[in-house]
């Protein structure tokens, strides 16, 4: 059987493309739009040794240059918004293998009637963000099935905004002003505020039929 064969899809300069070579036995195609990226994790895997596992590849996710049926995993890290997880998913479908299955996390509303203020932070970025029962009936609908899914937890939220809090203090501290620290400060507070009003949910999903 041919090694195990990942895709990283927006892989960025690879905090999960490492770990997925190390545990998966396989290879892995990092796939990212932005050169200085896939130059640190070229950097990164040559210092793990893993060089001879992991390939970079600067192109969009919606025009990988692999084979059909030659990706046993595709991961997408809160990424597939970027080219809309619909497209992504229904562009992904024909590079899986048999075997294959898409790994994806997608910001959801968890509620039907989100605050005001955490609609306002968040549609201009995201307007196609969907709740939660509505990327399920969406992925369905599509003919996927869906393996696994979870909310992330609140300390993954806490274990990212917690250092980007004090690096805020630390950057005030040496004179950065407030108004250029404003647009993280606000996602800060939306998030303390409103946090349980939207999450990322990770899906394990693999074609139906």
């Amino acid at each position: 059987m041919p090694a195990f064969s990942v895709l990283d899809m927006g892989c960025g300069t690879g905090p999960a493309t490492l770990l997925l070579a190390e545990l998966s036995g396989g290879h892995v195609t990092a796939i990212d739009l932005h050169a200085p990226f896939l130059a640190e994790l070229d950097r990164r895997a040559a210092e793990a040794g893993l060089a001879d596992r992991v390939t970079t590849v600067q192109t969009s996710m919606d025009t990988v240059p692999v084979a059909d049926g030659s990706a046993d995993l595709i991961w997408a890290e809160g990424s597939a918004y970027i080219i809309g997880v619909d497209t992504a998913l229904e562009t992904w479908r024909p590079l899986l293998s048999s075997r294959g299955c898409v790994v994806l996390t997608e910001a959801e509303w968890l509620t039907d009637h989100p605050a005001p203020e955490a609609q306002a932070f968040w549609t201009p970025g995201y307007p196609g963000m969907r709740t939660t029962a509505g990327n399920v009936a969406a992925f369905q609908a599509a003919g996927w099935e869906i393996r696994a899914s979870y909310v992330l937890p609140d300390s993954d939220w806490e274990n990212y905004y917690g250092p980007l809090a004090r690096r805020l203090q630390e950057l005030r501290q040496e004179g950065i002003p407030d108004t250029d620290l404003a647009p993280v400060r606000e996602e800060i507070d939306i998030r303390a505020a409103h946090g349980s009003d939207y999450s990322y949910t990770a899906y394990v999903l693999r074609p139906r039929g």
